[in-house]
């Protein structure tokens, strides 16, 4: 696939699970209204701080390898528990660094529209304040960063 001009941005969103969440709901907008369905991916990466030591962080690894998963954990906690279960909610929030990739994935020919959007979405509202940072292909970090991608759910 080296005709394909292939980049990946990374956002560090920290323990803001609603900035992420903003920022995926930005990029499925544009999707749905530029037609980006394959172009634009994105998929979360969620780790547990390893200075965690109490017995509620042992069944978070497991569902940190998950990806995208935990988000709907999270959301069915919250609606089924009530009360209880929004104050629990940002002590796991806050427990947890959550990364947002994005990967770029535009056909030769379409080399302008991808350096647009390569440009766009780190100056957007949400993803700005994330330490936004871009992979590209030739990269050291570029095949890390790939592999991690193809590993999340």
């Amino acid at each position: 696939m080296q005709d394909m001009a292939h980049s990946f941005l990374l956002f560090d969103f920290g323990t803001n699970e609603d900035a992420a969440q903003q920022a995926r709901h930005r990029i499925d907008g544009w999707k749905q209204g530029f037609r980006l369905d394959k172009k634009i991916q994105v998929k979360f990466e969620r780790k547990e701080p390893e200075g965690k030591t109490d017995g509620a962080s042992a069944p978070a690894p497991k569902a940190s390898k998950s990806g995208g998963k935990t988000k709907a954990k999270a959301g069915a906690k919250s609606k089924s528990g009530g009360e209880s279960a929004s104050k629990a909610e940002p002590e796991t929030a806050n427990s947890t660094n959550i990364r947002l990739i994005v990967r770029l994935d535009f056909s030769d020919h379409e080399k302008l529209s991808h350096h647009r959007w390569l440009e766009r979405i780190p100056t957007e509202d949400p993803f700005k304040d994330a330490s936004p940072r871009i992979v590209r292909a030739g990269e050291s970090e570029f095949k890390a960063t790939s592999d991690l991608f193809d590993s999340l759910d």
